[in-house]
């Protein structure tokens, strides 16, 4: 074979492996429950849900997006290579900056739905939680801008991004949320 040949082959079979990837990382996974899509100032992400896994959590979570709770707030928690983090109502007000990140609806989930299946890998969408007790995680939830281990059975992870992971990267603290909703209603909306 010519170079110029074996270069057109080599350029084919990057571009095949790439567009096979992508493709890969757009599908919902086996199991997976409806898809949640944030629309942020910096551009939207598409996040699969684990309803198998998660069940009360991931109920939380979309009854919470059906009644427009996290339309308008701000990311209140955004550190480089590490997480981006939203569900507080307060955030809402730029006068109270001082106290985003410490307010939820006021009714935790009352369950710490963690399994070993789903781990904090990049990408990955788990519940926070106030102190120690993992049952009061209530409305907030943070996505993680790269694999942490040390989080795997502490928190719960009840879905991952889909599409958006280079939204997630730009987010920076106070960028809001504009509109949440699922992927196959937003016609309704």
């Amino acid at each position: 074979m010519t170079g110029k040949l074996m270069a057109k082959l080599t350029a084919v079979l990057v571009m095949a492996v790439c567009a096979l990837t992508m493709t890969a990382a757009q599908q919902k996974s086996p199991g997976a429950g409806p898809i949640l899509v944030l629309e942020t100032v910096k551009g939207t992400i598409e996040i699969e849900t684990y309803p198998e896994e998660a069940p009360k959590t991931v109920a939380r979570v979309l009854q919470l997006v059906k009644k427009n709770f996290y339309n308008g707030q701000r990311f209140h928690r955004a550190e480089p290579n590490f997480v981006v983090q939203i569900g507080d109502p307060v955030s809402r007000d730029v006068s109270r900056e001082a106290w985003w990140g410490r307010q939820g609806t006021g009714t935790p989930i009352g369950v710490a739905e963690i399994t070993k299946k789903r781990r904090h890998v990049t990408g990955a969408v788990s519940m926070a939680y106030p102190g120690t007790d993992k049952t009061q995680a209530d409305s907030q939830f943070f996505i993680m801008r790269r694999a942490a281990p040390e989080f795997d059975g502490k928190y719960t992870v009840f879905g991952k991004v889909l599409k958006g992971m280079d939204v997630v990267a730009k987010i920076q603290r106070g960028d809001v949320l504009k509109r949440a909703y699922l992927k196959d209603e937003s016609a309704k909306s």
